[in-house]
């Protein structure tokens, strides 16, 4: 690629095939593609960033509807590389009592193939780029995937980009004390960390407690932290501030699969645009709020009008100071 990039989306793609009913009983499923960078690269692009993917997917037909998807969605796919290997694979499907239930198949998937070597063929890419947004996903697939995230990050922030770094706790992929290793070798280089709490705070740090896991990403030495809490207000704190800021109500909300993947591309897409924090957050808890109604991770991903305007409802939020 020799055009420079606002934000470089890192991680796997994975096949989505999705039914409404328990998987013994299924007769219907749908395919689709989601996973967490797709997920957030399409809200970087909608939220108006010239966004890049970086992964690793299938060279057969289900890579290339992946790669078609993507560009769909307004995303740049140059980068892509493309492997022998199948693609990571996951169901989605109800229980009984209407519960969503995941199950995934992608050990030895062409995404975990990721590694630094990727990352140095496409080095320009990296050092060019305003923002970068990956997850602990993409630090649990396989020890080459995370030396490949480690690497881009490193290249993105000795070049005066943006680091976005959400944890996304796995515990079928990762262990307690593996994702917070994870963290602590990503904190020191990222300019925004956003975990989820209780999920991701009581695989990291065993609490529910937002303040404490705030304690304890700073200590790690993130710049700041934005801890989303489903409909509770987001905790966006610094080393001199704390705020509130609130989540929007969305009446037709139907499928919350992704909206922390939105909410963490839509707030790196606006600080690569020069938003300052506090708005970028405010405008990625807007998009978050929008897009869970649709279906799958990238079923609705609302433009940057429809997010402003929301965001524009609910105000700036409520500073607590320290």
């Amino acid at each position: 690629m020799g055009e420079a990039v606002d934000v470089v989306a890192l991680g796997e793609v994975l096949v989505e095939l999705r039914t409404d009913q328990p998987v013994r009983s299924a007769d219907t499923i749908r395919l689709g593609f989601s996973g967490d960078v797709l997920n957030a690269a399409a809200a970087a692009a909608a939220a108006g960033a010239r966004t890049a993917l970086f992964s690793v997917v299938g060279d057969d037909e289900l890579g290339d509807a992946i790669v078609a998807r993507a560009e769909e969605l307004g995303i740049d796919t140059g980068a892509v590389v493309r492997s022998p290997r199948s693609n990571g694979l996951y169901l989605v499907s109800a229980d009984v009592s209407g519960e969503r239930q995941f199950l995934y198949w992608r050990d030895g998937s062409a995404g975990s193939t990721l590694s630094p070597d990727h990352v140095e063929a496409a080095r320009g890419l990296f050092e060019r780029a305003k923002g970068l947004v990956f997850s602990g996903i993409a630090m649990a697939i396989s020890p080459t995937a995370r030396a490949a995230a480690l690497r881009a990050m490193h290249l993105v922030a000795a070049h005066g980009g943006t680091v976005t770094y959400d944890p996304n706790a796995r515990p079928k992929l990762t262990s307690p004390a593996d994702a917070r290793a994870a963290l602590a070798d990503v904190a020191p280089h990222a300019d925004v960390v956003t975990p989820s709490c209780p999920v991701d705070a009581r695989f990291l740090f065993d609490t529910d407690d937002a303040d404490a896991v705030v304690a304890e990403t700073l200590a790690l030495g993130a710049g700041a932290v934005a801890i989303t809490r489903g409909t509770d207000d987001v905790v966006l704190a610094d080393r001199s501030t704390r705020t509130l800021v609130p989540v929007p109500d969305n009446p037709d909300a139907v499928d919350a699969t992704g909206a922390g993947d939105v909410f963490a591309g839509t707030l790196t897409a606006r600080r690569a645009q020069g938003d300052e924090l506090a708005r970028a957050v405010r405008l990625g808890i807007a998009a978050a709020s929008l897009s869970v109604s649709g279906l799958g991770g990238t079923g609705y991903i609302p433009g940057l009008v429809e997010t402003r305007r929301l965001a524009a409802s609910e105000g700036m939020g409520r500073n607590e100071g320290r």
